[in-house]
């Protein structure tokens, strides 16, 4: 299974967003994905404390180019992330999953809010709930090559969350992100490696990179990752695409020669 992960560097234009992601997944078609996944909010990346004026529904615009493109290219399409309308002034941060025939398989609202203070690290504080309602389902979606688990950002810190996914039956995890700088450089690849070895699942973590306005700016590094914990694709300091060929033969002689899930007694 070919699969890619985009890298963008997302702001507050959607228009131009969603330009830059049509051209990004059709750059990834070409070179034979068959799946293709977009960072956390890559059709509107705010300045922080800013609203969503374009928070929107399942049937908005957002959703519907996801679901486009994906008909357009006959591929599987993760729509990293979007600001989905919810109850009152909050939005959900949502991940929808897309099909091949432009079907929505899944739809996941972020579970952990980022509510840190990175002053002590040279960063910004965030409160992610003050604008964002949590989710609170755990979402696995079945797919012709396996059950994908749905995740965003934030999440990557909380093992339990991928434990419930391979329970679940999760042969690949999705960690669309944007993460910030300072914990980036020190967490993204050691949390994105863990989850992999630990769940003995692929990780496809497409992120944002880059200065989104003059107060907000993301890591990158996009990954794909093996259940092996090795890193087969990796994203330069750009917006672009990671592309990578996951193997289930290889995830099943990793599975049955190294039966870590099968020695749990908790």
């Amino acid at each position: 299974m070919r699969v890619a992960a985009v890298q963008m560097c997302s702001t507050d234009d959607v228009e131009a967003n969603l330009a830059q992601a049509r051209a990004l997944v059709g750059e990834a078609a070409t070179a034979g994905a068959g799946w293709v996944a977009l960072p956390e909010m890559f059709a509107f990346l705010r300045r922080e404390g800013q609203a969503f004026p374009c928070a929107q529904g399942l049937d908005g615009e957002i959703v519907g180019t996801v679901r486009e493109l994906a008909r357009e290219h006959g591929i599987w399409l993760l729509g990293g992330s979007f600001p989905e309308k919810a109850e009152g002034d909050r939005v959900h941060n949502t991940s929808v999953l897309v099909s091949p025939s432009g079907t929505l398989e899944a739809v996941y609202r972020k579970i952990h809010l980022f509510d840190v203070d990175l002053s002590d690290q040279g960063g910004s504080a965030y409160l992610e709930s003050k604008s964002i309602a949590p989710g609170s389902e755990v979402v696995a979606a079945e797919t012709p090559f396996g059950v994908v688990g749905l995740s965003v950002c934030y999440d990557l810190r909380f093992p339990e969350l991928y434990r419930q996914l391979v329970d679940r039956g999760a042969r690949f995890l999705t960690v669309p992100s944007a993460f910030a700088p300072q914990t980036g450089r020190d967490h993204w690849e050691v949390l994105l490696r863990a989850r992999a070895i630990e769940s003995q699942c692929f990780v496809i973590a497409p992120a944002q990179w880059g200065a989104h306005s003059p107060d907000r700016s993301s890591h990158g590094r996009t990954m794909i990752i093996d259940p092996w914990g090795l890193v087969l694709g990796l994203g330069a300091d750009r917006p672009g695409v990671v592309l990578a060929d996951c193997d289930l033969d290889q995830q099943d002689r990793i599975r049955s020669g190294l039966p870590a899930l099968r020695h749990r007694r908790l």
